[in-house]
C-alpha cells in the first residue's frame, strides 16, 4: 500500500498569521537596536545570511507566534489520516525546526540556511527532490508559491488569489481555498484612535491664555491632527517592538499585530505614512511646531526602544511626552507659555505616569516584573509615594501661580483660584486611588476622558477658573 502524500505547509502567512523575518527584525531591534541595524545594512543583499543574523539576535519564541486556524485544522486532519505534515519556509531553519517541534509536526523540514534562500523555485526543487514530482500537496499564500503549486499534486491557497486558483484548476490541479488576508478595521484598531483624545492637551495654552476664537481653534485642530498621526505612527512601532510582551499579556494579546490580524509589513508601511503626514502638517504650522512634533516622535521612539524598560526614567519620559503636547499647543497658536504652567503640568503628568504603572502592577497576576517593564507588584508602594509627591507639587505650583503678575492679570478674583485648587486636588487624589486599586484603564488620560466623576471635577475646576477670570460675566452677562 502506497504511503499517503505528505502535506507541505508554507510558514509565513500560511501556517502562521505572521512573517518570521519581520518578527525577528522587531524582536532583535528591541534587544539590540544598533546590532540589528548593522546586520540589516550589511546583509541586505544576502537575505539568507540576514535571516540567520536576525534569528540569533532576536531569540524569538516560536511557541507564541499566532497560527492560522484554518491551516492548523487542515494539519490536524492530515495527521489524523496518517499523513506527514512538513513545514517548508524561506525563514531560517533554526526557527522552522523550533516551530515544527512545538506544534508536533514532522521533524523533517525545509528552510533557508546561510547557503540558500529557500523561496519560490528553490523551494520547489527541494521538495521535488525529497518527494518526487507531484509527490506532495502544498499550502501557500503568495504569488511566489506558484512555482511550488505547479509541481505539487494538490494546491491549498490561503487568501484571495482567484487568477492563480483558476490557472491551477485549468492545469488539472485540485485546489482548496482557505480564508486569509487582513481587514481595514483591524488596521484602524492598531492606530488606537481612542488614544487621540490625549491630544486635547494642545488646547491647554489657548484656554490658559483665554483665546477662544475660531482661527485659534482651527490651528489647534490642525496641531491635534499632526500629533494624532505622529502618535499612531509610534503606537504601531511600539506594538511591533512589544509583540512578545503583548502575547504574554492578559488583554494585549488581542492587539492586531500580536494576534496576526494585520501583517507586520502593512504596519510598517502605515507607520511610515503617518509619520510623514505628521511632519508635513507640522511644517505647515511653522518651524517651532515642526520641531516639537519631531522631538515628540524621537522621544516616543526612544521610549519604545529603551526608556520604557528603565525604572523611573520611563515615568519621566511619559510626563515629558504629555508636556510636549502642551508646548505644541502653544507653538500652534503662537501664545506665550509661562514657566509656571510647565512646572505645574510636569509633576501632574508624573503623577499620571505613576498611575499608569500602578494600574499595570496592580492587575498583574504575579510579583515578578512585568514583561518589558521595570516594575512588579512589590513596587506598588513606591509608585504611590511618587504619585502623591507629584500631585502635591502640582497643587503647590498652582497655588504659587496665583501670586504672579500674569496670574493676577488673567484671574483678578484671586481667591477663586484658591477655591479651584480643591476640585483639582480631588481629581488627582481620585486618579491615584483608582490606579492603586487597579480600577482604571491602562492609560490614565484615556480613562480620565471617560470617567464621568473625574470629568465633573475637571469641569468644576475650569468653571471656577473662568469665573475668577471674569469670563462667565462676559459670556452670560
Amino acid at each position: 500500500m502506497a504511503e499517503p502524500r505528505p502535506l507541505v505547509l508554507d510558514v509565513d502567512g500560511t501556517f502562521l498569521r505572521t512573517d518570521m523575518l519581520f518578527e525577528c527584525f522587531w524582536a532583535a531591534l528591541g534587544r539590540d537596536p544598533f546590532g540589528t541595524l548593522r546586520a540589516s545594512l550589511t546583509h541586505f543583499g544576502h537575505p539568507e545570511v540576514l535571516k540567520r543574523e536576525l534569528a540569533d539576535l532576536a531569540e524569538l519564541r516560536t511557541d507564541l507566534l499566532p497560527v492560522t486556524p484554518a491551516v492548523a485544522a487542515l494539519a490536524r486532519d492530515a495527521r489524523a489520516e496518517g499523513r506527514e505534515v512538513v513545514l517548508a519556509s524561506a525563514s531560517d531553519t533554526s526557527l522552522v525546526e523550533a516551530l515544527a517541534r512545538h506544534h508536533g509536526l514532522s521533524p523533517r523540514s525545509f528552510a533557508s540556511t546561510t547557503d540558500i534562500n529557500l523561496k519560490g523555485a528553490a523551494k520547489a526543487e527541494a521538495l521535488v527532490e525529497a518527494f518526487g514530482e507531484r509527490g506532495f500537496d502544498y499550502a501557500g499564500d503568495a504569488a511566489v508559491d506558484r512555482a511550488v503549486w505547479d509541481r505539487a499534486q494538490a494546491a491549498v491557497i490561503v487568501g484571495s488569489h482567484p487568477a492563480v486558483a483558476r490557472a491551477l484548476r485549468a492545469a488539472g490541479r485540485p485546489v482548496t481555498e482557505l480564508p486569509g488576508g487582513w481587514r481595514g478595521r483591524d488596521l484602524a484598531r492598531a492606530l488606537r484612535p481612542h488614544q487621540w483624545v490625549k491630544n486635547v492637551l494642545l488646547l491647554v495654552p489657548a484656554i490658559a491664555a483665554h483665546q477662544f476664537d475660531l482661527a485659534t481653534l482651527a490651528l489647534v485642530l490642525l496641531g491635534i491632527a499632526a500629533f494624532s498621526a505622529a502618535a499612531s505612527s509610534i503606537y504601531i512601532v511600539n506594538d511591533l517592538l512589544d509583540l512578545e510582551a503583548d502575547r504574554l499579556h492578559a488583554t494585549k494579546h488581542r492587539r492586531p499585530f500580536a494576534n496576526g490580524a494585520v501583517p507586520i509589513k502593512v504596519g510598517m508601511a502605515t507607520s511610515l505614512a503617518l509619520g510623514l503626514l505628521a511632519l508635513g502638517l507640522g511644517a505647515y504650522l511653522g518651524a517651532a511646531f515642526l520641531g516639537v512634533v519631531a522631538l515628540y516622535m524621537v522621544l516616543s521612539l526612544a521610549y519604545s526602544l529603551t526608556l520604557k524598560r528603565l525604572r523611573w526614567i520611563d515615568i519621566a519620559a511619559l510626563a515629558s511626552l504629555y508636556t510636549l503636547r502642551v508646548i505644541a499647543g502653544a507653538m500652534a497658536v503662537d501664545v506665550y507659555v509661562t514657566g509656571y504652567l510647565l512646572v505645574f503640568i510636569f509633576p501632574a503628568f508624573v503623577t499620571l505616569g505613576c498611575v499608569k504603572r500602578m494600574t499595570e502592577v496592580t492587575l498583574a497576576k504575579g510579583d515578578e516584573r512585568l514583561p518589558g517593564r521595570g516594575y512588579g507588584k512589590p513596587d506598588r508602594g513606591d509608585l504611590l509615594n511618587v504619585a502623591c509627591l507629584g500631585a502635591f507639587a502640582a497643587v503647590l505650583i498652582f497655588f504659587l501661580y496665583s501670586f504672579t503678575d500674569q496670574g493676577r492679570a488673567l484671574y483678578p478674583t484671586q481667591w477663586l483660584l484658591w477655591v479651584a485648587i480643591l476640585p483639582l486636588a480631588a481629581w488627582l487624589v481620585r486618579m491615584i486611588w483608582l490606579g492603586y486599586k487597579g480600577r482604571q484603564d491602562y492609560d490614565p488620560i484615556v480613562f480620565a476622558m471617560r470617567d464621568k466623576h473625574g470629568l465633573g471635577l475637571i469641569c468644576l475646576t475650569l468653571s471656577i477658573m473662568f469665573y475668577a477670570a471674569g469670563l462667565w460675566q462676559q459670556w452670560v452677562g
